[in-house]
């Protein structure tokens, strides 16, 4: 009597993805350019001043002073892992929120977006979505298959924006760190080459001028859009 072991499929040819090395990424509404403490750290400042509840879920911040926020700027730049960007608003022409890829392993074309910090003023804008959007497209157009969105499982803004951009729910690690003193447990999302397949359209119908009223209201949501390439969903979402 024969058995035979289960195995994933092959991954054909499969080669290593890119590692992220780029300066700038341009959209139409922002331009992610990498962390320069000189270049961003006192419009950053500024754009997050009298906001300490931006750093409630971060393992680092506030900062008091745009000192303080150029220290851990300077800690930053140049890091290969994490690495950070600066989100430069075009229409206003000023930083105005930080995101980074993280956790990069090209090797199983993995990687991670996280350490997202946005302004008020960026917060809940086209020109935010797009970001968000150009880094994912930037991840699948070099190589990785798998891109991940984890938060503290208690930060609902967090879970609820995953699902929003297309992420599916994957589960929650009990006990996963402890930042600032306290205990995480962390919320687990992700998208693959797979579903980017779909969800892209998703955002190139979203961010579509069209798509908007005189107003700047939109005709239809991003998340009526992504909601049917959700693997699963996340059972917390609506909570919060």
């Amino acid at each position: 009597m024969t058995t035979t072991t289960p195995v994933g499929p092959d991954v054909a040819g499969w080669q290593p993805a890119r590692w992220p090395d780029e300066n700038e990424i341009a959209g139409r509404l922002v331009r992610l350019e990498r962390l320069s403490a000189a270049a961003h750290a006192a419009e950053l400042h500024a754009a997050f001043a009298d906001r300490p509840d931006l750093w409630t879920y971060m393992g680092y911040g506030p900062f008091a002073t745009e000192g303080d926020y150029r220290l851990w700027a300077e800690g930053m730049e140049g890091k290969p892992d994490p690495c950070f960007y600066a989100i430069r608003d075009l229409a206003s022409g000023r930083a105005a929120g930080v995101a980074a890829f993280l956790r990069i392993t090209p090797e199983h074309g993995a990687i991670e977006v996280g350490h997202i910090c946005l302004s008020p003023a960026l917060q809940g804008t086209r020109a935010a979505t797009e970001a968000m959007m150009l880094m994912m497209r930037w991840a699948f157009a070099n190589g990785y298959r798998r891109y991940e969105w984890k938060c503290d499982a208690l930060n609902r803004p967090s879970r609820r924006a995953a699902e929003r951009f297309g992420f599916s729910y994957e589960g929650t690690f009990r006990q996963h760190m402890i930042y600032k003193g306290r205990n995480r447990d962390t919320a687990w999302f992700a998208m693959t080459d797979g579903d980017w397949a779909g969800l892209q359209s998703c955002y190139d119908r979203w961010l579509d001028d069209g798509n908007f009223d005189a107003a700047g209201q939109q005709r239809e949501s991003l998340s009526a859009l992504t909601r049917p390439f959700l693997a699963t969903t996340d059972p917390d979402r609506a909570a919060g």
